[in-house]
């Protein structure tokens, strides 16, 4: 399948329940792995609790499908502020008077049941939010960004593991070219014919991005030892000047989550402590850690269109691609999404899922901190509220691309665009590096 289309309203119907089905199935996996008081807990000051997480999802569907879309009345229009994500900053929630687990599930349960029959019966166009089905995709998307939201806070919390998955195959160690020379020239970004893509994707609009090379895979966590050994986050050279006042204000010297002891790292992985492990690409890096190791390294994070240049060009046919691959949607075989599994795959994995300049794991696995902020692309219009996109526009925001295991393929394209602050580690995040290709470059690999 190439994606959903308004030419066959009952295949995109079906879709969309699908995508509804699955984003609770998750939801539910995350809620009833552990007790009540853990769910009702604040493992985190950056992060809500489980239940608020849960109460919300249902709030927001119930606002957009049942009152937006089929202009029902409000259920309990007395919570809408308690689940306004922008009313309550995350460290205020739990004194906030929250329903309760059985409530909660309660609550979201009667919302899923009606917005089921809404999708069974309304036309799947018409109106802009009902147009190829946008509003469900859009809320499928919301609940799978809060069910990675949710993996996050599991990984926070102290205590055993309450979650487990099998870990991705390990096959023959990668030796293909470090990096990969991405011709110059234009190219078209973002989309404006992908029905679910979110409003700071589009418009589709061209872009001219002279000749750079890109790191073939991520940056594996050896690579990322060999930074620390060699004194880098002693070394204020390395460091922009906040990420340096970071550094020295938390007496960080390693990625979040990491040890050293008896002469080798360790790291806590969803309540388990593990050797680290140096083929997967290094996770839980700030924008700061990952800028750092690419100043060190002699080279720099790639721009945001760079980035996607990277994952969506093909220079055979002189198009952008809905993902590396092609326009197919992901599947095991070229992309570890959907939190199938707990961890990144070994560097170097999903040759079906490369690029057709040979760039890997483009998709999936980690998302990759890029070196731009956060802002509209020319011709950028709200839709469907200002407050998804528009007001983080311009701030203190690096945008990342890719997605990561965490991350469901219904909220995973190759224009997808997630930012957040340059400060934060908690999230699934790595990185890869890019550098200026010179005439040198350009000739060796013509």
């Amino acid at each position: 399948m190439t994606g959903p289309t308004a030419d066959d309203p009952e295949a995109l119907r079906e879709r969309a329940l699908s995508a509804l089905l699955a984003a609770r199935d998750r939801t539910t996996l995350l809620t009833t792995c552990v007790d009540e008081a853990e769910l009702t807990a604040q493992h985190s000051p950056l992060m809500s609790p489980l239940v608020w997480d849960l109460a919300h999802i249902g709030n927001q569907e119930e606002q957009w499908l049942l009152r937006a879309v089929a202009g029902r009345d409000a259920m309990r229009p007395e919570i809408d502020p308690l689940y306004d994500a922008f009313e309550h900053p995350r460290a205020e929630r739990p004194s906030l008077p929250l329903l309760a687990p059985a409530e909660a599930r309660g609550y979201a349960a009667e919302v899923r049941g009606r917005a089921l029959d809404v999708l069974a019966t309304t036309p799947l166009h018409g109106t802009p939010l009902t147009d190829a089905g946008f509003a469900f995709g859009m809320i499928a998307q919301h609940e799978q960004q809060h069910d990675e939201t949710m993996l996050i806070t599991h990984q926070l919390r102290a205590g055993a593991t309450a979650l487990t998955a099998p870990d991705p195959e390990r096959g023959e160690p990668f030796t293909g070219p470090a990096d990969v020379l991405v011709p110059g020239g234009p190219f078209t970004m973002g989309t404006s014919t992908e029905p679910w893509a979110l409003d700071n994707e589009r418009p589709a609009h061209h872009r001219i991005v002279p000749p750079f090379l890109i790191d073939t895979t991520p940056v594996t966590n050896a690579a990322y030892q060999r930074f620390i050994d060699d004194g880098g986050y002693e070394e204020e050279r390395w460091w922009a000047p906040e990420g340096w006042a970071m550094v020295r204000q938390n007496g960080l010297v390693a990625p979040l989550f990491w040890r050293r002891e008896g002469g080798q790292w360790l790291r806590r992985h969803f309540g388990t402590v593990e050797p680290v492990p140096g083929d997967e690409p290094v996770l839980h890096v700030s924008w700061y850690e990952a800028d750092a190791y690419a100043r060190w390294a002699g080279r720099r994070l790639p721009s945001e269109e760079e980035w996607e240049k990277a994952a969506r060009y093909d220079p055979v046919a002189d198009r952008s691609m809905r993902y590396p691959w092609g326009d197919a949607d992901p599947t095991p075989e070229r992309a570890n999404l959907g939190q199938r599994h707990l961890r990144p795959a070994p560097a170097g994995s999903y040759p079906a899922g490369e690029s057709p300049l040979g760039v890997r794991q483009l998709i999936g696995d980690v998302w990759e901190w890029t070196d731009s902020g956060f802002l509209p692309y020319p011709g950028f219009a709200a839709f469907p509220y200002r407050e998804y996109s528009d007001v983080f526009f311009g701030g203190d925001y690096k945008v990342l691309r890719g997605g990561a295991f965490s991350v469901d393929a219904v909220a995973c394209r190759g224009t997808f665009r997630n930012w957040d602050h340059p400060v934060r580690r908690q999230i699934f995040a790595g990185f890869r590096t890019a550098r200026d290709a010179g005439p040198a470059d350009t000739a060796e690999r013509v």
